[in-house]
């Protein structure tokens, strides 16, 4: 008998199953335990992971975190800037160093500009230092930059001349070009700017009736097509058609197109002219344009205005008050030269302005950044050359890796290497005999001389540089090159052609004239050479030495200087190295690799790319080199010897690439640890991997995108079958038929084989069949793309044919050839796959003998990681796929089981239904339920998947090697490694495996044979899963322990434990507050005490209430109730008792509301705008609109809602009510120096409610928000607090937390929990349908869900069975319960 583990690991559950194989005749399989672990990832986690996003789950949170940090740091440089300015006196602790006043307003601003100029006081000085450290300008990150962000420029040196000698950038250029030059720099936003604007106000000078000022505006900036489009129409309206201007060579019409714009500027254009000028100068425009090319202009125009940041920010406030100083930012070099300007003047009037002073604030503080931190040590180890070492860390031994890290992708070596190993695993493929074969040693150095250089070649290119004729195919659809050299050589094609050598397309030569031109142009010019060729054969110094590895290196590594662009020692480096001008050196400045790694070190690629050269494919090059490639490649032997864990080992945190996947392979260790400790160790695991786990994070958001569109379709074809054809509760089967239906469209609704008419009413109709392509009898494919409708008389006819095989045997030669056409027209036409057509032509003999559309994928790094852990634990790992698990739930009648288990609970509430399918048969259905409603349909696959033998896998991945085998022959498959099956053997060894496992039912069919007879089988399972309690992972953690260690100055460490969150304090949004008047009429009654009538707004009703308050010595409830209530007793106001105190009275109180700053958009609720006359404004807009939001409140910028017009006053943002209770992050002082609570948060996000007993026997409780429970830990304080009103009476009982298990009684069963023993398993099935969650809870409202629900809809009529809903009344009998990783009961009340 064999011990089996069964795992179906999903990404958020895990379904498991321990089972006992009978091996020998007398032994009888059965059912151990099954279960299931559900480890709930977030929203984000799953959706990001299934989406293949390589973002981390703390990424967003790590942004914040930055974000909070460069605050905090600013925050560290002004409180050192004060604290200096105090030591020199500057200032003293009764300065006043913000605007205070009336007419103060930017009186700071004044100062700074003032200070550039002439003297100011220490304190105005300490004033604007203080202001100058608030924002020090934008220092360039060469590797930082994103293309959104546009360019920096630095074209000082071309403005000077533009501006000494008045020309316009296109003039300029056109001056270059003339002289024959081919250059062409790059220019100032603002340059390019009045340029656009003297050639279209000199033009329309020439041309007033078809150029306005609006069409100016409406072009500026504008996209090539946009432009030539609006002038079209716009000119067309005043009767002219713009007609296209013939081309002419691109170095012709270059110079033609900056003639044009230098003409423009003097004489009368053609329109077509003019319109061409205006495209080219957006083009230009739009290539400045972004935060970087803004900087860069603004940096400009302080060069020419003779201004410090300080002054040109001034200028534009005296202009216009409203003038916006957002995103008004400039090079740290600037700000560095304002400093250095004030400093200087300054410096005149004030002696304690002393250089040792100066280089203290700016050097030390206000422009002190430190270097960024090395990321090495995040940089995985190479797979080769690393090894485990034992250290020894503050008395705790653990393990560590030490080696080498991999290397980046975008090296030399590395480019080299990944050429080599496609190029060995390339094949071309006759598509004739569907013959595959590698290429030769000479066909590969070809390719690789044209790889080495380009980025791609596509699989067209490589067949024809391989001469190969028509009919082959290649396995790649393109081959990745050398996306290094390929950066490189396209700047080097641009040098060839700015230094008039032409204008070549490196694109369509071949590799050899490339390097041929590179080499003869730059040796002409005068330029080194020995950087264009990279030899990775090189030995120790000479390989790092070595021109082209050194300029990647310095490309790679270089992160920026101090200059204003950033990269100034980085051009001047390569222009020493490479001998190019500094305007070409530049252009090779601005490249970027690739940022990624691979999984090798340098070293391990360079010892194994030699055997790769030589034709090894990558796992015998590994060999040779001395290297194991895969840790599963032992021998039997080896197996043997091999020492297994007894228990699996966590994987420490953060050791993989993706936390996702850490996470769940962690919960797998625990399922697997704890079911080897109860049940004790299996002989052999079975494991079958969720298909988004076994899929490459492209491949998953591939994947996501195709299930959301499938999904959208399936519910517009079921609305139609359900309409059209009259099908209640349409099958999957029945909108596959509709999909093969849809698809014949363009053969008239036509069969494919036998060309006959599909009438629409006929379609679920008896006459026609799905039909398999490839049958399955000779392929295990049930996909999509092997089947089409047939009619059922010739699908019967066709038998074990395949498609191509049964026309041509039935109709013959000739209608075999018009068949191909159809076949072929539906593939131009876009109608078939690629994948269908091959199918459809594919002959018996073109089957291939391998795995057919398996879905195994070892290679990738789930799959690989969760087998390799495994490996450590037992012998043996089988991996299995989810079609075949598929298959075998089917043959073993496993498929309606979980509805059977759910049926009797919903019939009694009316949830069931039978109806009649189109054969007339009888179906049972629970109405809007699916098996994934439950939980445990992942303990019933993970059953299916532990009885799945091995050769029942390779059985259905080589179907077609049984055909045509001898029924009498047999074979001992104990002889045989069902592993690795010899290709001549397979055909015997397939037909072994059918007679020994399978067995034919009363139709015919193939059936694989139940481990246990089916009855008996299905019996047991129902059993155990109605046994089975699903184990959830339970958030009770609420912060992690770290330690962290910094170095002190004397180079010491020093450790400082911290506790870290897990989780979210609170909500993201800062609030403000604000005291808001409450009016109310309020009845005079016992809560009217010296407080509460102070809040009456009429003094006499309140100066008359206060007396009769103290008559009875400020007791409320004698002086205003019972017989003293104003209705018995009146309170009058005069002698005459003609006017009394009414029996209600008007209240005024302030109540404190939290408010959010929001921009005026459509998704604005004018009901929260805090200012009544904004908030008028605003509805007066919205009524202009006709009430459409989103036509009133978007495009603010050109259609301004003006609170002022005549002040220029617009409104952007207003202020609205945020939450209703929050808690303050901060205090700040205000003037007086009084404390004042700031930055107001919510904390939404609960921990736990306590459930507390008062002394009257009643529940209570105490919801304590996650920042509270995190700020106990912090204190050192229990996270619980059981002693809570302890003084008042209150007992501790319990606290729920999300996930946290309960046991409900059950009143119409009698189920009581606390007279039954809860840790007992013979009582799960009792304990099982009363058994929920804590799903969500908040002050005196708890939602339940029942532990094996998947879906969290509250549907009224599933209230009470499936979730459950209530306050403190609805908790009183409840036993709150805790289960281990596979479902156990582990312990009984609070623990």
């Amino acid at each position: 008998m064999k011990k089996i583990l069964g795992l179906d690991l999903g990404t958020n559950s895990i379904g498991w199953a321990v089972v006992n194989e009978a091996e020998k005749e007398g032994e009888k399989s059965s059912i151990m335990k099954l279960g299931v672990r559900v480890n709930p990832l977030t929203v984000d986690e799953k959706s990001n992971f299934e989406k293949g996003k390589s973002i981390t789950t703390n990424a967003d949170r790590t942004l914040k975190r930055s974000a909070r940090r460069n605050l905090q740091r600013y925050k560290l440089r002004r409180e050192n800037l004060i604290e200096i300015l105090k030591e020199n006196k500057f200032i003293s602790d009764d300065s006043i160093l913000s605007e205070y006043g009336n007419k103060t307003t930017f009186e700071t601003y004044r100062l700074r500009a003032k200070a550039a100029k002439n003297e100011v006081s220490l304190e105005e000085l300490a004033r604007v230092l203080l202001m100058i450290n608030k924002k020090r300008g934008y220092k360039s990150s060469r590797k930082a930059k994103s293309n959104d962000e546009g360019q920096l420029i630095d074209g000082m040196d071309v403005a000077k001349k533009l501006y000494e000698k008045d020309l316009t950038p296109g003039q300029y250029v056109f001056d270059l070009l003339k002289s024959g030059k081919k250059y062409t720099p790059d220019f100032y936003r603002s340059d390019l700017e009045a340029e656009f604007d003297r050639v279209f106000d000199k033009q329309m000078s020439f041309y007033p009736e078809f150029l306005s000022l609006e069409l100016k505006e409406e072009l500026r900036g504008k996209k090539r097509d946009a432009v030539w489009a609006i002038c079209a129409k716009h000119f067309k309206e005043k009767g002219y058609d713009l007609v296209g201007v013939k081309k002419q060579k691109a170095a012709e019409q270059k110079i033609e197109n900056y003639s044009w714009r230098a003409k423009a500027l003097s004489e009368k254009m053609d329109l077509e002219q003019f319109v061409i000028i205006i495209q080219q100068i957006n083009i230009e425009l739009n290539k400045s344009s972004g935060y970087l090319g803004a900087i860069s202009d603004r940096s400009k125009e302080l060069f020419f205005n003779h201004q410090t940041v300080g002054e040109y920010l001034m200028a534009g406030l005296s202009k216009d008050p409203h003038y916006s100083l957002r995103n008004k930012v400039f090079y740290r070099q600037d700000y560095l030269d304002e400093f250095e300007t004030i400093w200087q003047i300054q410096a005149k009037y004030h002696k304690e302005l002393t250089s040792e002073l100066k280089k203290e604030l700016r050097d030390v503080i206000i422009f002190y950044q430190r270097p960024l931190k090395s990321q090495k040590g995040l940089i995985s180890f190479c797979e080769f050359e690393n090894r485990k070492i034992e250290v020894e860390i503050e008395g705790v031994k653990k393990i560590k890796t030490v080696g080498l890290r991999v290397c980046p992708k975008s090296s030399p070596v590395f480019q080299e290497f990944r050429i080599w190993q496609n190029l060995n695993n390339l094949r071309v493929i006759n598509k004739n005999t569907n013959e595959s074969f590698p290429i030769d040693e000479e066909c590969k150095k070809v390719l690789f001389a044209e790889l080495n250089l380009k980025e791609k070649l596509s699989k067209t290119e490589v067949l024809k540089l391989l001469n190969t004729p028509k009919n082959h195919d290649l396995n790649y659809k393109e081959v990745e090159g050398n996306r290094t050299q390929a950066k490189l050589f396209k700047e080097y094609e641009r040098i060839i052609e700015m230094t008039g050598h032409g204008e070549p397309d490196f694109s369509k030569m071949k590799a050899s004239k490339i390097i041929e031109m590179t080499t003869s142009v730059f040796e002409a010019l005068g330029y080194k050479t020995d950087f264009l060729a990279f030899n990775s054969h090189l030995e120790g110094k000479e390989f790092e030495k070595q021109p082209y590895y050194a300029l990647w290196h310095l490309l790679y590594s270089f992160e920026g200087d101090d200059s204003k662009t950033g990269n100034e020692k980085l051009i001047q480096k390569i222009s020493d190295l490479c001998g190019f001008e500094k305007n070409y050196a530049s252009m090779l400045a601005g490249v970027t690799f690739e940022d990624d790694y691979g999984s090798l070190s340098t070293k391990a690629i360079r010892k194994i790319l030699p055997h790769l050269k030589d034709g090894l494919e990558y796992s015998v090059a590994c060999e040779y080199a001395g290297y194991r490639h895969s840790k599963r490649s032992l021998t039997k032997e080896e197996l043997e010897k091999k020492e297994y864990k007894d228990k699996l080992n966590l994987l420490p945190r953060n050791s993989l690439r993706n936390p996702v996947v850490e996470k769940i392979l962690n919960q797998m260790i625990n399922v697997v640890n704890t079911v080897v400790d109860t049940y004790g160790k299996p002989d052999e695991i079975r494991i079958e991997l969720a298909r988004e786990l076994k899929k490459s994070a492209k491949e998953r958001e591939e994947m996501t995108k195709n299930i959301s569109k499938t999904t959208a379709d399936h519910e517009g074809y079921r609305k139609i079958l359900q309409e059209k054809f009259g099908l209640i509760n349409p099958s999957r089967n029945d909108l596959v038929r509709y999909k093969l239906y849809l698809e014949l469209s363009e053969n008239g609704y036509k069969t494919l084989y036998s060309n006959t008419y599909i009438p629409q009413e006929k379609l679920f109709s008896k006459e026609f069949d799905i039909e398999h392509i490839i049958p399955q009898a000779k392929i295990f494919d049930d996909s999509f793309s092997n089947k089409t409708i047939e009619v059922r008389q010739v699908n019967i006819e066709k038998s074990n044919s395949t498609a191509y095989d049964f026309v041509k045997e039935k109709y013959g030669e000739e209608e075999a050839i018009a068949y191909t056409n159809r076949i072929e027209d539906l593939l131009k036409k876009g109608v078939l796959s690629k994948t269908k057509y091959r199918k459809l032509l594919m002959k018996e003999s073109e089957i291939p003998s391998g795995f057919i559309e398996r879905d195994l994928r070892d290679s990738q790094y789930i799959a690989k990681k969760a087998r390799e852990i495994l490996e450590d634990l037992v012998k043996f790992v089988v991996p299995t796929t989810g079609s075949i698990t598929d298959r075998l739930r089917e043959d073993w009648q496993l498929i309606d089981v979980m509805q059977e288990l759910n049926w009797d609970k919903y019939e009694k509430l009316g949830l069931t239904e039978v109806y009649k399918d189109k054969d007339g048969r009888s179906i049972r259905r629970i109405k809007d339920w699916t098996k994934r409603n439950d939980h445990r349909h992942h303990a019933m696959d993970a059953l299916t998947i532990a009885f799945t033998k091995r050769s029942f896998i390779q059985y259905l991945n080589n179907l077609n090697a049984r055909i045509g085998k001898s029924v009498d022959e047999n074979i001992d498959l104990a002889n045989y490694d069902l592993r690795n099956i010899n290709p001549k053997d397979r055909t015997s060894v397939i037909y072994a495996i059918e007679k020994l496992e399978l067995y034919r039912d009363r139709n015919g069919h193939l059936r694989f044979n139940p481990p246990i007879p089916l009855d008996e089988f299905r019996a047991e399972a129902k059993q155990q899963l109605e046994n089975t309690l699903i184990s959830i992972k339970a958030k009770n953690k609420v912060v992690t322990r770290n330690i962290n260690i910094t170095k002190g100055k004397n180079g010491s460490l020093n450790k400082k434990i911290q506790l870290t969150p897990r989780g979210q304090l609170h909500n993201e949004t800062i609030y403000g507050s604000m005291q808001r008047p409450v009016s109310k009429e309020e009845k005079v009654d016992s809560k009217f005490t010296i407080e509460k009538i102070a809040t009456v707004t009429s003094p006499k009703y309140r100066d008359a209430l206060l007396a009769r308050l103290s008559q009875f010595e400020g007791d409320s409830k004698k002086a205003f109730t019972g017989k003293n209530s104003l209705e018995k007793n009146p309170i009058y106001l005069n002698e005459l008792h003609t006017e009394q105190v009414p029996l209600k009275v008007k209240t005024m109180t302030y109540e404190t509301i939290y408010t959010i700053r929001k921009a005026v958009a459509p998704d604005l609720s004018l009901e929260k705008v805090i200012d009544e006359n904004i908030r008028k404004v605003l509805e007066k807009r919205l009524i202009e609109y006709g009430n459409d939001p989103k036509k009133a409140f978007v495009n603010l910028d050109e259609k301004p809602i003006w609170l002022n017009e005549e002040k220029g006053i617009a409104i952007k943002r207003v202020t609205i009510t945020g939450v209703s209770n929050a808690i303050a992050l901060h205090k700040k002082s205000d003037q007086n120096g009084k404390s004042q609570p700031v930055d107001f948060v919510s904390t939404a996000n609960n921990h736990h409610v306590a459930i507390y007993r008062d002394k009257d026997g009643n529940l209570q409780e105490n919801v304590i928000s996650f920042f509270e429970a995190t700020t106990r830990v912090n204190l050192g304080l229990p996270i619980i607090d059981k002693d809570y009103r302890s003084a008042d009476g209150w007992t501790f009982l319990f606290t729920m937390k999300q996930n946290e298990y309960f046991v409900f009684p059950n009143k119409e069963t009698g189920f009581d929990p606390n007279e039954i023993d809860l840790l007992d398993p013979n009582n799960y099935s009792l304990i099982s349908p009363n058994l929920f969650r804590v799903q969500k809870f908040t002050i005196k409202d708890y939602v339940f869900r029942h532990h094996l629900e998947t879906m969290i809809d509250d549907k009224n009529n599933l209230k009470g069975i499936t979730w459950k809903r209530g306050g403190l009344s609805s908790i009183t009998e409840i036993v709150k319960v805790r289960t281990n990783h596979i479902g156990q009961i582990v312990s009984v009340g609070e623990y």
